[in-house]
């Protein structure tokens, strides 16, 4: 039965080969899929490469924040914003092709440069670098911008914020088991957008301003994903970047840049600081309250797990905030809802759990494309096991998978397998000791073969089966294939009824 989802993508990434050829006049000659979910958007994310070049490839069906995105993008290139460069578009299909700004995010590279709250000097330089670019965007570039184009809202109104809130209340809140009075609770989002409101707006912001969306090229910093900017106040990007949970800043550096943002923008307007910072801080509340509630649908709501290890880095910002911070208004019953996520033993399981280092082990297939790293991290290991012994080359294996005792019997009896499982785990045992030693929170370890069937899977179960049980270490197994066999089976069973 032919799968009606691949022959969309197959056509989808035709167009995107054909956007490339009529660029660059010259063939694609790899195709290596990226983040395919950035940031849980739908959005489809490819390299695509040819002898001597390469570009990204971005499919997604809605036309309005596509076209949000390429209007936006060549606004900030003629106010001369290091902003991809876009090559070719199709809108009517969802496609377009923009510059490749290469793979280091400013979150990777933060990652791989810190030791718990010691974050190294490039790092943040870095920062300092970005957070001096912000006010272009907002002030310079946000003059003479088209705002008509903005996808959903043409500002942070009453409206955006009211959605911002309800996500929080409805896919967070109630999902976490937190009690709160609801029309006591309405009464305090009320007065806290009225206030959020009387802040001056009349700025770019660019909704989205945090570290996975910032790349490092050269040392110098690029912008992505700003397609849901809108207009809005001063104090939401800034507060976006410094209190990115995952990135959990610490305090003293959180201040040291957001003294450098206001240095910088005091270039831009006639800044009077002590009416900036009157309205910062409920800026980053509702920043935090809108990550949170993604982070609960996502988590939550999708059972899509990872989306949860941010869940305690906000928690941990809002204690902060909740012990250093008093807002010129009254929120007593928002104000109780967050002191009763702190003391939440739902919420401080997965306090418990961000400790560990999570180890994510993946099998699959080479033909299928190699796995995506959703963790942000960008590190790990892709082990070739073609090299093994094939079970599938038998017909008693068939049927049959690397789960399967007949072809664990197999595949135990052969002396390359052992040989291959002590390489392997000689060199991520290293790496689990050296990252637990170093803070970092993610590994990634991925088997790949032929069909994703037989050795690959195998493989992550041996080694999977090794790390369980080991203090500080979280291990979460995924067998690409199979799941997307299971599902394919599923489905056709379903249109067989």
């Amino acid at each position: 039965m032919v799968n009606p989802q691949a022959q969309t993508t197959t056509h989808f990434m035709d167009i995107l080969n054909h956007l490339f050829e009529q660029h660059f006049h010259a063939p694609v000659t790899q195709v290596q899929p990226l983040q395919g979910q950035l940031g849980g958007s739908g959005r489809k994310i490819v390299r695509l490469a040819g002898e001597k070049t390469s570009a990204i490839g971005i499919l997604y069906d809605v036309r309005e924040e596509n076209a949000a995105f390429l209007e936006f993008s060549r606004h900030f290139r003629k106010h001369g914003l290091p902003v991809p460069e876009i090559y070719a578009q199709d809108l009517d299909h969802g496609a377009y092709l923009e510059e490749d700004l290469g793979d280091t995010s400013l979150f990777e590279f933060l990652s791989k440069h810190r030791s718990g709250e010691q974050i190294a000097a490039p790092v943040v330089d870095a920062y300092r670098k970005v957070i001096a670019t912000l006010p272009r965007f907002q002030v310079e570039a946000g003059r003479d911008l088209n705002y008509k184009v903005c996808y959903p809202r043409g500002s942070f109104d009453r409206q955006s914020i009211a959605w911002d809130l309800n996500y929080f209340k409805y896919y967070f809140l109630r999902l976490a088991g937190i009690p709160f009075s609801e029309q006591a609770l309405e009464d305090d989002f009320s007065r806290l957008t009225k206030f959020l409101l009387s802040a001056g707006r009349d700025y770019f912001l660019y909704r989205d301003f945090q570290s996975r969306n910032i790349m490092l090229r050269d040392g110098q910093p690029y912008f992505l994903d700003y397609q849901g900017g809108r207009k809005g106040a001063l104090q939401y990007d800034v507060a976006s970047l410094l209190y990115d949970a995952k990135a959990d800043l610490p305090p003293d550096l959180r201040q040291q840049l957001l003294d450098h943002y206001l240095d910088t923008l005091g270039g831009f307007i006639d800044l009077k600081r002590d009416a900036f910072m009157k309205y910062y801080y409920a800026y980053v509340y509702i920043r935090i309250m809108q990550a949170l509630g993604a982070y609960g649908f996502r988590g939550f709501y999708e059972r899509k797990v990872h989306f949860l290890q941010s869940v305690p880095y906000a928690l941990k910002n809002l204690r902060w905030l909740l012990h250093n911070v008093t807002l010129p208004i009254a929120l007593p019953t928002l104000m109780d809802a967050f002191h009763s996520m702190l003391a939440s033993e739902k919420l401080q399981g997965l306090a418990s759990d961000a400790d560990n280092l999570v180890v994510r082990i993946v099998s699959f297939s080479f033909h299928r494309g190699l796995p995506k790293d959703e963790s942000g991290n960008g590190g790990g290991f892709i082990f070739d096991g073609r090299s093994l012994p094939n079970p599938g080359r038998e017909d008693r294996f068939k049927l049959l998978t690397g789960r399967d005792a007949p072809v664990i019997d197999y595949l135990n009896q052969q002396e390359s397998v052992h040989q291959f499982l002590a390489s392997v785990m000689s060199l991520v045992d290293a790496s689990v000791s050296n990252y637990q030693q170093r803070g970092f929170k993610n590994l990634m370890v991925s088997f790949g073969c032929t069909g994703g069937q037989h050795r690959s899977v195998y493989l992550a179960e041996q080694v999977a089966k090794r790390l369980r049980g080991r203090s500080g270490i979280e291990v979460v197994l995924q067998h690409r294939e199979l799941e997307r066999m299971a599902a394919e089976n599923s489905a056709a069973e379903k249109a067989a009824q």
